[in-house]
C-alpha cells in the first residue's frame, strides 16, 4: 500500500467513497421500497423486482450483505486517507484527514445518496440488486456468522422479529385515505365503507321488527289484502303469532299466479321460501358473504334466545359500501326535517349511525341502535312531552309522545 502513488491512493478513496454511495443508497432504498408496488411488478414479470423479492425472503442477509459492504469501503477509505494524508503532509496531518474524510463521506456517501434513494427507491432499489444479491453469495459464510451472533444478541433482550407487512385495518384505511392522487373521491369512499364493514353488525342496519310488514298465512282475507297493496319486493309469512316466521312470498311469484289465475291458499302455500336466520351480532361483512353462499337476499335477525328482532336485507348491506341510491318505498315523511332556526325535526325511530351520517356528530353506537333507544337509556324511564335531554353536543327536545314511546323530538346542534 505504501508503494501506491499518491495519484493511485486518490483514485481508489474516490472510489471507496462511490462504493460507500452505493451501499447507503442501496440500503435506504431497499427500506424504503413500496412492498405492495414490489408485489405489482413481480407480477408482471419484472426480473429485478423478482430479485429484490427474493431478496427480501431473508431480510437479515439482506442487511447483513449491505452493511459488511458498506462498513468495509469506509474502514478501508479511512485507512487510505490516513496513508494519503501522512505521504502530503506528513503525521501531523492525520486528524485534519479524518474530520475531512468523515465531512467528505457525511455529504456525498451518506446524506445525498440516501435522500435521493428515500425520494426515489424503485430508481436504486431495482438495479442495484444484482450486485446486493452476488455479495451475499460471495460473502455467505461471514454474512450468516454475523447474522446468526445479531439473533443471539436480539434473544438476549428478549427483542424478536414481527412480521410488520402485513397492514390491519386502520392502516388499509390509512392507505386509502392518502391515494388521494390516484383514487377518486367515491372509490375512496366506497373502499373505506368496505374496510369498515367489519366494524357494523346486521343489527346496526336491520329493518326493526315492529317495522316488518307481514301477513298471517291462517288468514286468507288478510293475506290477499297485503298481496294488493305491499310496497315490497317480498313479504313475511308468519303462522298465527307473527314471531313465529315460516317464511317470506316473493311478490313476483305472487303476480304469475295472479296472471295464471291460480290464485288459492294451496298455490300460496307452496310459493312461501324457508326463512333464512341470522344471528344478532353478525358483521357486515361475514353476513355479506354469508347471502352469496346461501344465495339468499334477506335474512330474519334474531336474538341468542331466538326471538325476531328485525330483518337485514342484502340491498342494506350494499348501500353501506356505495351509498343510498334508492328511497325507502312508502315513506312518508323524511326522518330529519331541518327548520329555519338551524334545530331538526327528527324521527326518533332513525338508526343512530344513520343521523350521525347525516348531522356529521358522533353519538355511541355500542349499546342503543337507535335514537329512540339511546334517549330512554339516558332517562331510564318513559319521557314525557317537553323533556329535554343533553347528549354529547346535542340539546334533545321530546315533541311529541304516544303510549307506545316516543314520536318527534326536536334536535338542536351545541357549538
Amino acid at each position: 500500500m505504501e508503494s501506491l502513488s499518491t495519484f493511485w491512493l486518490s483514485v481508489i478513496l474516490f472510489v471507496l467513497i462511490l462504493a460507500s454511495a452505493f451501499f447507503s443508497a442501496s440500503e435506504t432504498s431497499m427500506m424504503a421500497i413500496n412492498r405492495y408496488r414490489l408485489k405489482t411488478l413481480s407480477a408482471k414479470n419484472n426480473t429485478q423486482a423478482k430479485r429484490v423479492e427474493k431478496l427480501f425472503t431473508n431480510l437479515d442477509y439482506l442487511i447483513g450483505g449491505i452493511l459488511l459492504g458498506n462498513n468495509f469501503v469506509n474502514i478501508l477509505a479511512a485507512s487510505i486517507a490516513t496513508l494519503l494524508a501522512i505521504k502530503l503532509w506528513g503525521e501531523g496531518s492525520v486528524i485534519i484527514a479524518s474530520f475531512a474524510l468523515t465531512i467528505v463521506i457525511l455529504i456525498f456517501a451518506e446524506n445525498t445518496p440516501k435522500t435521493f434513494a428515500a425520494k426515489n427507491p424503485e430508481k436504486i432499489a431495482l438495479p442495484a440488486s444484482w450486485l446486493i444479491e452476488l455479495l451475499i453469495k460471495l460473502f455467505r459464510p461471514l454474512i450468516f456468522l454475523i447474522s446468526y451472533i445479531s439473533k443471539l444478541i436480539l434473544n438476549l433482550f428478549g427483542l424478536k422479529n414481527t412480521n410488520n407487512d402485513i397492514l390491519n385495518s386502520e392502516e388499509l384505511r390509512m392507505a386509502v385515505v392518502d391515494s388521494k392522487p390516484m383514487l377518486s373521491k367515491n372509490y375512496r369512499k366506497m373502499l373505506l365503507n368496505i374496510i369498515d364493514l367489519e366494524k357494523v353488525k346486521v343489527e346496526d342496519i336491520m329493518i326493526p321488527h315492529h317495522e316488518l310488514v307481514s301477513a298471517d298465512i291462517n288468514n286468507e282475507e288478510e293475506l290477499l289484502d297485503q298481496f294488493k297493496r305491499v310496497q315490497h319486493t317480498r313479504l313475511l309469512i308468519f303462522d298465527g303469532v307473527e314471531t313465529n316466521i315460516i317464511g317470506t312470498i316473493h311478490m313476483r311469484d305472487i303476480v304469475n299466479i295472479y296472471a295464471k289465475n291460480e290464485i288459492n291458499m294451496d298455490s300460496i302455500r307452496e310459493l312461501i321460501r324457508e326463512p333464512y336466520f341470522v344471528p344478532e351480532g353478525t358483521p357486515l361483512s361475514q353476513q355479506l358473504e354469508h347471502f352469496k353462499k346461501h344465495k339468499r337476499r334477506l335474512g330474519i335477525v334474531v336474538d341468542e334466545y331466538g326471538e325476531v328482532q328485525g330483518m337485514v336485507v342484502l340491498d342494506d348491506i350494499l348501500e353501506e359500501i356505495v351509498g343510498q341510491f334508492t328511497s325507502s318505498q312508502g315513506e312518508s315523511i323524511n326522518e330529519i326535517n331541518k327548520q329555519k332556526d338551524g334545530s331538526y325535526l327528527v324521527d326518533p325511530r332513525i338508526s343512530i349511525r344513520e343521523i350521525n351520517y347525516e348531522l356529521k356528530i358522533k353519538l355511541p353506537i355500542d349499546n342503543a341502535k337507535t335514537l329512540n333507544g339511546l334517549i330512554l337509556e339516558h332517562l331510564q324511564g318513559f319521557p314525557e312531552h317537553n323533556v329535554s335531554i343533553k347528549i354529547e353536543s346535542l340539546i334533545i327536545e321530546i315533541v311529541q309522545v304516544s303510549k307506545q314511546g316516543i314520536k318527534l323530538v326536536k334536535i338542536d346542534k351545541i357549538n
